[in-house]
């Protein structure tokens, strides 16, 4: 599927204006080269400041030092990526991903470990039988008295500060996750959609993004 890109104007923090959240330190705990479908790719296992129990990892192509590189910022869902769930769209975009970079030839993937939009894996899966109830995806976290949208974006603004990224094109349909690494410093030059063609099981999730949250779909 073929990514258009999307020219994005968005305020950068002035001057003496306070960040969203701080910037966390950076500590990469290891490295390997990892041969995927796509092809290779370096592979950074990364905590930062913020909560260092937290694992992440990166995805890195080519020399990514510099201006305008390809970028996913991307949560972990595991009843999709692991597990082969259709509710959802993650693994496609994933794999979009991954495939856009590679075709590039320099890129970064993020990948976030904030399951169910960080309300973790119990949680989402309590919602997920809401939903099977009827509920969209919003209302039953709402119902759940959780948030709609839990994720924080600091771990990747700061990785990417560390791998020497100074403005980024966002591969992300959200723009919220544009605001978000704005906020934090990070210049997005350009937002690139990343859209899957909504199934059977993945229409009703796909709407509520679209109309509850904002998302262009």
């Amino acid at each position: 599927m073929r990514l258009a890109v999307h020219p994005v104007a968005i305020a950068k923090p002035g001057r003496g204006k306070t960040l969203a959240w701080p910037m966390p330190s950076v500590t990469i705990e290891a490295e390997t080269t990892l041969p995927t479908a796509h092809g290779d790719f370096r592979f950074l296992v990364f905590r930062h400041r913020r909560a260092a129990n937290e694992e992440h990892v990166a995805l890195v192509k080519g020399d990514v030092g510099g201006d305008d590189i390809l970028v996913r910022v991307h949560s972990a869902c595991m009843t999709s990526e692991v597990f082969g769930s259709l509710k959802c769209d993650c693994a496609e975009q994933l794999a979009l991903a991954m495939a856009a970079i590679a075709k590039e030839e320099r890129g970064v993937l993020v990948y976030l470990n904030q399951e169910g939009r960080a309300i973790g894996l119990a949680n989402k899966i309590r919602a997920y039988a809401l939903q099977a109830a009827g509920a969209d995806t919003v209302d039953a976290n709402r119902m759940l008295s959780l948030p709609d949208d839990a994720r924080r974006y600091d771990a990747a603004a700061a990785l990417l500060r560390h791998l020497g990224v100074r403005s980024v094109r966002l591969m992300t349909n959200n723009p919220t996750k544009v605001e978000g690494l704005t906020a934090l410093g990070m210049e997005v030059a350009a937002r690139v959609p990343i859209v899957v063609p909504a199934r059977a099981h993945s229409r009703g999730y796909l709407a509520a993004k679209r109309d509850r949250m904002h998302h262009a779909l």
